[in-house]
């Protein structure tokens, strides 16, 4: 298309047959607008990360939607209560992306309601549309693919009526936006247009375990319940607060759990502050549905399921990304072998993980949250929280922060540049810098000989299940207390075998300084390093540097530090 007639089309100038066509400059802007408003939209999403299309589901690729869907949208269900699961399958011809949503059938341009959970990763992907996490599905690749299965979960929330809409790609240029799906209803809503097509397997009402009908609250928590809180007093509604509480009634405890929707969320009762001949209880997101099973804890190893199950008036629910689950238990279990009187003190496990979609437990995401003492949950009630890492590990790991990165660092730095600086200047009859350097490492052999000691102090002797940590830190001890002893031998500045003793100390202090911390802070050495050509110039500059460093590192540790108390 030529200037003039674009310029016509658009009524962005005026036209005379002496000056011909000019562009005037707010509509020249509008058109430059347009122009990049075409040109944005022929954006295509082949890693499926399409947020911005969530309100309209059409693709920016520069083409206008086929009228005639070729694929379909099958459902195993027609109703649903909050926190049921459906079935959802998107099938047809070979396509390459795919955008699924769910919504109110009776405003079709609202929001999507409810969450998804996947069941193949490698094909689709949860994307997060408004302010409902995983309220939409979408492609992994441009891969071609012919069939697509995913659940929904129904949120408290939800309409009377929801409808499934999908937005399919055959090909770059061949997309259908929007491919109606069939709607599905709560038992007291009008009776909704029949599904496309429903499965032999169809979601009943009628469950045999109960679900919740709205989720559960901490009211109550340390007046009428105990209650364990990760982080304290959050909320058991959000996705990112594990919930524990325990509730007696007469000769029975009313258990409650709630935390991440995907995979596992599990307690344990034990007599010690780690895994081993525990009492342990499950919720097991399997398949989307939730199956709450006792176990016991051997070792590390993963949990042995029991055949029998002592549990009564178990319910669930998944809404919103958040597992819930309940259930009842005697106090004393005497015909099941593995329980534990719920009437005793224990330390109380609280841990989540994957399951695969056949209920393999996986290993747990983190360190489990395990209470601070031993509690009677049918003692007072109590609203408590935990730590992921004991106080002695914590110890442990802020004395070797403290010796490894803040006086060692400073040590090495003293003595590597601070010679010339300090050379004249002389404390208890050394050199300062030498008198700095003593005291920086000896501080660092009794921090570190301390923290070494923590580890057994806590395991009661040797951890033959921690993996090479332990190996790696005597190996660290070692070499810190050969060190010291090796520079009480220094020979004199002179001497024949100074060089060899400096080659020595070098090396040995090196390699535990590498054992000991990952990521040795080369930029700062770096910096340093051009500063010490001259050795008598740039001495307030230098001393300026070691200022800031020392301050900047004392804040970087208490920062550290104050972030490891809260873990």
């Amino acid at each position: 298309m030529s200037r003039k007639p674009l310029a016509i089309l658009l009524g962005l100038g005026h036209c005379n047959r002496r000056t011909g066509c000019k562009m005037e400059l707010p509509g020249l802007a509008f058109a430059v607008w347009m122009f990049i408003c075409f040109c944005a939209s022929v954006d295509g999403y082949p890693n499926g990360k399409i947020r911005e299309a969530c309100t309209s589901m059409i693709p920016c690729h520069g083409s206008s939607p086929q009228p005639s869907p070729e694929h379909t949208i099958t459902v195993n269900g027609t109703e649903f209560k909050p926190g049921d699961s459906i079935e959802v399958h998107l099938s047809g011809p070979d396509f390459e992306g795919f955008f699924i949503q769910a919504r109110d059938a009776e405003h079709l341009d609202s929001p999507a309601v409810g969450s998804f959970m996947l069941v193949d990763r490698r094909l689709s992907q949860l994307l997060t549309c408004g302010r409902t996490k995983n309220s939409a599905v979408s492609h992994t690749s441009k891969a071609k693919k012919k069939y697509i299965k995913v659940y929904w979960i129904a949120p408290a929330d939800a309409p009377k009526r929801v409808q499934f809409l999908a937005t399919v790609v055959k090909k770059y240029k061949t997309f259908w936006v929007k491919i109606p799906g069939p709607i599905v209803s709560q038992p007291n809503a009008p009776s909704p247009t029949p599904p496309l097509h429903t499965t032999s397997e169809a979601l009943l009402t009628s469950h045999l375990v109960s679900y919740l009908s709205k989720p559960f609250n901490a009211s109550g928590c340390g007046s009428m319940k105990f209650c364990v809180r990760n982080p304290s007093s959050c909320d058991p509604g959000s996705a990112s607060c594990f919930f524990l509480s325990f509730q007696q009634e007469k000769s029975s405890v009313f258990i409650e759990m709630s935390g991440p929707s995907e995979g596992y969320l599990a307690f344990a009762l034990s007599h010690d502050q780690w895994m081993g001949g525990d009492d342990a209880y499950l919720c097991i997101n399997e398949d989307h549905r939730v199956h709450v099973r006792t176990a016991c804890l051997k070792g590390r190893s993963p949990p042995v399921l029991d055949s029998e199950n002592a549990l009564e008036d178990v319910s669930w629910r998944l809404a919103d990304g958040v597992l819930q689950c309940s259930f009842r238990r005697s106090i004393r279990l005497p015909a099941y072998k593995g329980r534990f009187n719920l009437d005793a003190s224990y330390y109380i496990f609280l841990a989540d993980g994957e399951a695969s979609e056949g209920g393999l437990i996986y290993k747990h995401h983190r360190q489990p949250l395990i209470t601070n003492g031993m509690y009677n949950v049918t003692g007072l009630p109590q609203d408590i929280g935990g730590s992921r890492s004991p106080r002695l590990i914590k110890a442990h790991g802020a004395l070797m922060f403290v010796a490894w990165i803040t006086t060692v660092s400073i040590g090495v730095i003293v003595a590597r540049f601070f010679k010339p600086v300090w050379s004249h200047s002389f404390l208890f009859g050394k050199e300062v810098w030498f008198q700095v350097h003593r005291m920086l490492m000896l501080t660092t052999v009794m921090l570190t000989s301390i923290s070494f000691v923590l580890p057994f102090i806590y395991r009661g002797g040797w951890s033959q299940q921690a993996g090479f940590h332990p190996y790696l830190g005597c190996t660290v001890m070692a070499l810190t207390i050969f060190q010291p002893l090796m520079a009480g031998f220094r020979p004199s500045r002179h001497a024949p075998r100074r060089q060899l003793f400096n080659w020595f100390h070098w090396s040995t202090g090196t390699t535990t300084r590498i054992l000991a911390v990952e990521v040795i802070e080369d930029d700062r050495v770096q910096i340093l390093q051009s500063l010490t050509s001259a050795e008598a110039e740039g001495r307030l500059f230098k001393q300026i540097v070691l200022t800031i460093y020392v301050c900047g590192n004392m804040v970087f540790l208490t920062a550290f530090l104050a972030a490891i108390n809260q873990i």
